[in-house]
């Protein structure tokens, strides 16, 4: 499966891929992330049933606390 994350691709990703085991074979933290899918915000409690297509665009937010 081929995505664009971040503007990148990503190519021979594995196949079926939702959006948890994205997650996951990249290593990122669930708790600190926002994800949108093809300009949509995918809600978190979604993250384990979306399932991604070949083709779809990501952006990929990561929360940074500071004060």
């Amino acid at each position: 499966m081929n995505l664009v994350i971040n503007g990148e691709d990503h190519h021979d990703l594995p196949e079926p891929l939702t959006v948890r085991g994205l997650i996951t074979h990249l290593g990122l933290p669930e708790k600190k992330i926002a994800i949108e899918r093809n300009r949509e915000i995918v809600s978190k409690s979604t993250f384990e049933t979306t399932e991604l297509s070949d083709g779809d665009v990501l952006e990929i937010i990561h929360f940074i606390g500071g004060g």
